[in-house]
C-alpha cells in the first residue's frame, strides 16, 4: 500500500506539473496576444463611453453592466467556440478573417477622418426627443453589443493568430482569458471615465481647498479627456487596421507594402540612436495608419459614391 501511494501522490506530481505548465503556457500566451489586441481594445473604449450619453447619472453603471454581459457572451458563448472550430477545421481561413477585419477597423477610422474634415456628424444623435426612455436604453444597449460583437470578434482573431501553433487546451485557455481580462479592462475603464465627472463634483463640495481644486479640475478636464480618448481611439483603428493588412499580405505573399514599411522602420532605427526602439515603432504604425486610412478612403468611395450606400451617399 504505501508503495501504492507514493506511486499515486508521484502521478499527481506529475500531473500538477504538467497543470502548471499549461497555465504558464496559457499566462505567457495571453499576455503576447493581448498586446496584439491593445489597439482594438483602444478602440473599444473610446467608443463605449458614447453609448451613455443622454442618460441620467444613475443609469450610466446599470448600462455598462448590461454592456458588460454582453460583451462576455459575444467573446466566451459566439466567438471562443467559433475560433476553436476555425482553428482546427479551417486554419487558413484566419489570415483572410483577420484582414476582413483589418478593413472594417480602417474604414470606420476613415469615416471617423471624414466627420472631422467635414464637421458632420452621421452617427446618432439626441436632437430628437426620446419618447420612452426605457427602448431607448434597450436600442443603446443593443447597438453597443453589436459593435462589441465586431471588435470582440477582431480581437479573438488576433489572439487567436498569437496562439494558432499552441495546444487546443492552451488555445482555449488563452482565449477565455483575453477575453474576460479584456472584457473587464474595457468597460471597468470605462465606468471609471463615465463617472469621473460625478466624482470631481463630489470633491469640488470639499472643504479642504486643494480637494475642492483638484475636484473642479476634474469636472473641466473630463470633456478634453473623451476628445482626446476619441482621437487616440481613431488612430488606433487605423494602425491597427493598417497593420493588420500589411501583415496578412505578408501571410498571403504580398510582401511589398509591408517590407516598404519595414524599411521605414529599420531607417528611422539606424538614425536615431537611443530613440531608435521607439521612434522605430512609431514609424511602422504611423505607416500601418497610413495604409489603413487610404484603404478606409477607398472603401468609404466605393460604399457611398459608386454602391450609393450609407450617410455619405448623396451628392
Amino acid at each position: 500500500m504505501p508503495g501504492g501511494l507514493v506511486a499515486l501522490l508521484d502521478d499527481v506530481a506529475v500531473i500538477a506539473r504538467a497543470a502548471a505548465a499549461s497555465i504558464d503556457d496559457v499566462g505567457v500566451a495571453a499576455s503576447k496576444a493581448g498586446s496584439k489586441a491593445a489597439g482594438v481594445v483602444i478602440d473599444d473604449a473610446a467608443v463605449t463611453p458614447n453609448y451613455v450619453t443622454g442618460f441620467t447619472p444613475d443609469r450610466e453603471l446599470p448600462i455598462i453592466a448590461k454592456i458588460t454581459r454582453g460583451s462576455l457572451f459575444n467573446k466566451l458563448v459566439i466567438l471562443l467556440p467559433a475560433a476553436l472550430l476555425l482553428s482546427a477545421f479551417l486554419p487558413w481561413a484566419i489570415t483572410p478573417i483577420l484582414m476582413l477585419g483589418g478593413a472594417y477597423l480602417s474604414y470606420e477610422g476613415a469615416e471617423k477622418v471624414m466627420e472631422w474634415l467635414t464637421g458632420e456628424e452621421h452617427g446618432d444623435t439626441l436632437e430628437d426627443p426620446i419618447e420612452d426612455m426605457a427602448v431607448f436604453e434597450k436600442q443603446r444597449v443593443n447597438g453597443a453589443i453589436r459593435t462589441d460583437l465586431i471588435l470582440s470578434a477582431e480581437i479573438m482573431a488576433i489572439t487567436l493568430s498569437s496562439v494558432a501553433d499552441e495546444s487546443l487546451i492552451v488555445r482555449a485557455g488563452v482565449l477565455a482569458l483575453v477575453g474576460v481580462a479584456i472584457t473587464f479592462g474595457i468597460y471597468g475603464a470605462v465606468a471609471l471615465i463615465v463617472k469621473m465627472d460625478d466624482i470631481g463634483l463630489h470633491l469640488a463640495k470639499s472643504e479642504r481647498p486643494a480637494t475642492e481644486r483638484f475636484g473642479c479640475w476634474l469636472v473641466h478636464a473630463m470633456p478634453k479627456v473623451l476628445t482626446i480618448l476619441s482621437f487616440v481611439g481613431t488612430i488606433a483603428m487605423l494602425w491597427v487596421g493598417g497593420g493588420i493588412i500589411l501583415h496578412g499580405l505578408e501571410e498571403l505573399g504580398v510582401h511589398g507594402p509591408a517590407d516598404i514599411a519595414h524599411n521605414l522602420q529599420h531607417a528611422v532605427e539606424m538614425a536615431t540612436g537611443a530613440l531608435a526602439g521607439v521612434l522605430g515603432w512609431l514609424s511602422y504604425a504611423l505607416a500601418s495608419a497610413v495604409v489603413g486610412l487610404v484603404l478606409g478612403f477607398l472603401i468609404a468611395f466605393l460604399l457611398h459614391k459608386v454602391l450609393r450606400l450609407g450617410p455619405h451617399s448623396h451628392d
